[in-house]
């Protein structure tokens, strides 16, 4: 079977600035050095280009987790011009088919399934599918934004705009062009690129299944310390509609902090989250069926299998319980539906119950750390 046809235009857009960045700026880092400030500026682009495509391409268009005004729009869509990886339209569409047909060799745009090479960069080079370069069905909702379809019609003349643009005027005020085209142009470029290429295939290979096995999705810790917080992937793709990643306060997810920082000063506004119950159960589940795996092995295997199986259905309930309980606690403190005493025992019972369930919880961990 013949492959697809060479998109040539994209392998020497590649080619040329990987060769630019590996062998032009070591030289020129040698020979005449960068200074601070130019260090600074390639960082903050860097920074500005990532946030545009996780906090804007990602989590604001393809998702929708959360709504922003106009101007946030606007930054992000030239933000992610700057990063060049297509207009907001066609990324969005490419990646609502990814979550949607996840693995599927056949229809997943970087199917990890496919090996490192093709979800990282190689789906890129060729006409794998060519109908979607004019085909964007999935994506009507995005078609009534006024900015996302300003950005798509002219994304070339943004590209060239913001990609030589912002080099060029920061090293003619700076006073040294060759430096800054080099460091803030080719080298943060490619930077760009390669941190959100990994989250398509490194993301796929490497770190754990905290969530789910349906999929080869990993959650990552140090991917997710050079991408802005999209290394927790696994969560990501069983909670797609959550505008976090990382939910947990020790986890590295300055994208989750922009979108809720600017919830502070009105510039986002409905923050989607995923239930806390939901959650929970996803990561129980998955260790029960870890846990069960190894007791392959174990002497009293059938005895422990039933023994865990009786922790989990335990803790479960005890969950629901609790999580019933706490919804009853949120509606009351709203509508103030209870009385003075009724809300006083009502509370009381909450914090019985939690304590209950906490306890659970820890006779849950002692038991699979037993199995681990």
């Amino acid at each position: 079977m013949n492959k697809p046809r060479i998109i040539w235009l994209n392998v020497l857009v590649f080619l040329i600035t990987f060769l630019f960045a590996a062998i032009a700026v070591p030289y020129r880092a040698i020979t005449h050095g960068f200074d601070g400030a130019e260090i600074t500026m390639a960082i903050v682009c860097f920074i500005y280009c990532g946030m545009s495509i996780t906090a804007g391409y990602h989590r604001l268009w393809s998702h929708k987790t959360y709504q922003a005004h106009w101007s946030l729009r606007l930054i992000y869509a030239l933000g992610g011009a700057f990063a060049l990886q297509n207009s907001i339209l066609h990324w969005s569409s490419d990646h609502r088919i990814h979550h949607k047909h996840v693995d599927n060799n056949d229809v997943d745009p970087y199917s990890a399934k496919r090996g490192f090479w093709y979800s990282h960069i190689g789906w890129m080079l060729r006409e794998y599918q060519a109908h979607r370069y004019n085909n964007y069905d999935n994506v009507r909702d995005l078609q009534k934004d006024k900015i996302v379809m300003w950005q798509h019609k002219h994304y070339l003349a943004l590209t060239l705009a913001m990609n030589f643009g912002v080099p060029l005027a920061f090293g003619l005020w700076h006073g040294d062009v060759i430096s800054s085209l080099l460091l803030v142009g080719f080298f943060r470029l490619v930077m760009s690129h390669h941190t959100t290429f990994f989250i398509n295939s490194l993301a796929h290979i490497w770190g754990k299944q905290t969530y789910t096995d349906k999929n080869t999705a990993r959650d990552n810790g140090v991917l997710a310390f050079f991408t802005f917080g999209e290394g927790y992937h696994n969560y990501h793709h069983i909670f797609e509609n959550d505008y976090r990643n990382g939910i947990r306060w020790y986890q590295f997810d300055p994208t989750k902090w922009l979108i809720k920082g600017c919830n502070y000063i009105g510039l986002t506004s409905k923050l989607r989250t995923s239930p806390e119950d939901k959650v929970e159960k996803a990561k129980l589940a998955m260790t029960l069926k870890r846990s069960q795996q190894r007791l392959s092995a174990h002497p009293q295997a059938e005895e422990m299998r039933q023994k865990l199986q009786a922790e989990y259905d335990l803790l479960i309930a005890k969950l629901n319980e609790f999580y019933e309980l706490k919804k009853q606690v949120l509606v009351n403190k709203k509508d103030k539906l209870l009385s003075e005493v009724e809300n006083s025992e009502l509370i009381k019972q909450f914090t019985e119950l939690k304590q209950t369930l906490a306890e659970q919880r820890k006779s849950w961990q002692l038991l699979t750390a037993k199995l681990a």
